[in-house]
């Protein structure tokens, strides 16, 4: 069992995550939610020691993780993690070694997971001559290789198909009836919803809702109905009792005040759509997630700020060795030109030949070192921009 107690990570004056608690069990698959930049992927990080946490306690199976604990744990990152001039089973056996699978038992089982992700005959290609679906095959493949006991996976849906969707679907399944304990942070609401059996939804670092889906769907009572129309449904946001609603081109979901006034509403349908469906339900995990989130303000109205930060520190940059030589060369050069010049004066045939090169020289330098300087206060801005949470 994966536990994680008031989790917490700062970051200078951003908290990312904030008091996150969650227990995922052997043989469950847990939804981990929220909208872009709530810390989904700074907590599941955190739990994989990725990123060391400010405070609280993460353990598996009542133990801490140590680096022993790593060849029981398949993790796959949003982001791609391939060698991309690498060849597909070379890239697979080289993960796989890495989670103390020998290249004998793991090779079979690469061709085999392959061949289920229908690519039986890729394994001498190139990872960069795969589309990004492919790639996210391979990523899965690295991380379910080894057999692992807790399996951690930030957005896995990305770039499949329906159809292999469906077949991620069916292998998680099956995982769980393995035993084995899944945590996947997805957007995806409707793959959570027929998938999981607990969630965590975070917003700004902090939970706001968890528990069983079953639960939380309880919780939000059943003030809701269905609809599937043929027509324009824009006016239903507008009708009365109608706390919310959800509408689409051809279906809608609305959140009644009182669910005794269904049948005013269906009235009200009448010569407006042509109505294929009409049925109360319990709410959408997507209608939760967006009556609890909230629309963020920017969507309502856009605004442009300018990034406010501070200046890169002036003692910093004149540190760097690469403007102190380009400063020295300076110096140096002004000092040959003034030696030239004095000299040039005391010289009966007065020529100003030589000493002007040397100033041309110094202008020269000179104009180097102001470059090298936007170049390392340049360098500065990118490091400090890749820290940030």
């Amino acid at each position: 069992m994966l536990k994680v107690s008031n989790l917490r990570k700062e970051y200078d004056a951003v908290v990312a995550v904030d008091g996150v608690s969650l227990e995922v069990q052997r043989g469950e698959l847990f939804g981990l939610l929220g909208p872009n930049g709530a810390g989904k992927t700074t907590t599941i990080r955190t739990v994989l020691n990725i990123i060391q946490p400010d405070s609280g306690s993460i353990t598996f199976d009542d133990k801490p993780f140590t680096p022993a604990m790593w060849n029981i744990i398949g993790y796959l990152p949003e982001e791609r993690g391939l060698y991309r001039k690498s060849k597909i089973i070379n890239t697979i056996l080289y993960f796989a070694s890495l989670k103390g699978v020998p290249e004998k038992e793991a090779k079979p089982l690469a061709y085999q997971w392959m061949e289920r992700f229908g690519l039986k005959d890729s394994g001498n290609r190139k990872v960069e001559e795969l589309s990004k679906g492919n790639q996210q095959k391979i990523q899965l493949i690295i991380s379910i290789l080894h057999r692992p006991q807790l399996l951690i996976l930030d957005e896995p849906f990305s770039g499949l198909d329906p159809v292999n969707q469906i077949l991620l679907k069916d292998i998680l399944l099956e995982f769980r009836k393995q035993n084995v304990a899944i945590v996947f942070s997805t957007h995806q609401m409707e793959q959570v919803e027929k998938m999981c059996d607990n969630i965590c939804l975070i917003n700004k670092g902090k939970p706001v809702l968890s528990g069983a889906l079953s639960d939380v769907k309880k919780k939000y009572g059943t003030n809701s109905i269905k609809l599937e129309y043929e027509g324009d449904g824009t006016f239903l946001k507008s009708l009365p009792f109608v706390r919310r609603a959800d509408v689409y081109q051809n279906y809608a979901e609305l959140e009644l005040t009182d669910i005794q006034k269904s049948g005013e509403i269906l009235s009200k349908l009448d010569n407006k759509l042509n109505l294929r469906k009409f049925e109360v339900v319990e709410p959408s995990l997507n209608s939760i997630f967006i009556n609890v989130v909230g629309v963020p303000a920017e969507a309502e109205k856009p605004v442009v700020q300018t990034p406010i930060t501070a200046p890169i520190n002036a003692d910093l940059v004149s540190k760097d060795s690469r403007v102190k030589m380009a400063l020295y060369t300076v110096v140096g050069a002004v000092l040959l030109t003034l030696v030239f010049a004095v000299m040039a004066l005391m010289d009966s045939e007065f020529s100003w030949k030589t000493p002007g090169t040397i100033a041309f020289i110094a202008l020269a330098s000179l104009y180097g070192y102001y470059k090298k300087r936007k170049e390392v206060i340049r360098e500065l801005e990118l490091k400090r921009e890749v820290t940030k949470p």
